[in-house]
């Protein structure tokens, strides 16, 4: 069996496996938000962010928790960004396994082989294009701890014209499988000051507010309202997202399955983090937002 391992614990989150667990168990809340009404919902659809935990950890974590206190799931559809290859095309994980800190969760080869056959078009699968990426590998750990039965799909996604296209055609492939499904996107917002090569505004506490308030919102107002079709031209334009082909993918499907709200369960940035747990001011920001699709 093709086994993928874990390429960034140690890195991006805790590598011995009771320290990756007691990091996790601290990033998961234990109760939702007063007035968080989820009686009768059901989640379609997640964007979590993929950095280190100790930056966006805990913006994961309040939307796996919430999808955990909606339903069980049965697969999880994990669209990632791509920093780790250079493809424009979608890369799919089809078979196997993926390892981490808390043992293997099985790539659901069945679901996986039907969104091959109908996304081929735009979709190879391709397993050796995975093995350095992050952004999926980080969402992975909460779905062992919170969804111990699931499986997943990995699909590494770049921001291709068509990626709301796919998304439409994931969610018919979804729509008709026997099985409880949830798609989720993984990006981080907008990459800003010196170290990224970006800084319209400048740089400082200032700037980064902007990117926060106005360039970040950009990206999450379109994402809210389930706009799919302007998610990687926006992108594209405002500088704003470093997974927009998967968010055009997620929202597309989510709609597919029939999602007609989101909820915006938490947004914030590196600068923030920086200033709050570690007592620094931070040049660079990165954005970092949690939403559910119902």
């Amino acid at each position: 069996m093709t086994v993928r391992k874990s390429a960034v614990a140690g890195r991006f989150y805790e590598a011995q496996p009771k320290k990756c667990l007691s990091q996790l168990q601290a990033l998961i809340p234990r109760m939702l938000p007063a007035g968080t009404d989820t009686a009768g919902k059901t989640v379609k659809a997640g964007i979590v962010p993929h950095a280190g935990w100790v930056f966006s950890g805990d913006v994961a974590g309040k939307v796996f928790y919430q999808i955990s206190q909606c339903q069980q799931v049965d697969t999880f559809i994990i669209f990632g960004a791509v920093h780790a290859v250079r493809t424009q095309r979608g890369l799919l994980y089809n078979t196997g396994a993926w390892e981490t800190p808390l043992g293997q969760i099985e790539v659901d080869e069945e679901l996986a082989g039907q969104i091959l056959d109908t996304t081929g078009r735009w979709i190879d699968a391709n397993t050796s294009g995975h093995q350095h990426e992050h952004s999926i590998e980080v969402e992975v750990p909460f779905i062992q701890q919170l969804f111990p039965q699931a499986k997943i799909v990995p699909i590494m996604l770049p921001p291709m014209a068509e990626s709301a296209q796919i998304g439409k055609v994931v969610g018919r492939v979804l729509e008709a499988a026997d099985k409880a499904t949830v798609c989720i996107a993984s990006t981080d917002l907008t990459h800003y000051g010196p170290s990224y090569g970006f800084s319209p505004m400048g740089v400082g506490p200032q700037a980064n507010r902007w990117a926060r308030e106005q360039n970040d919102r950009y990206f999450i107002d379109l994402a809210l309202s389930l706009q799919a079709d302007q998610i990687v031209e926006t992108a594209a334009m405002y500088n704003n997202a470093c997974g927009p082909g998967a968010v055009a993918a997620t929202i597309a499907a989510a709609c597919e399955l029939g999602a007609t709200e989101a909820a915006l369960l938490a947004h914030t940035t590196s600068a923030e983090i920086m200033s709050e747990k570690f007592h620094q001011v931070a040049e660079d920001s990165v954005g970092y937002a949690g939403i559910v699709y119902y």
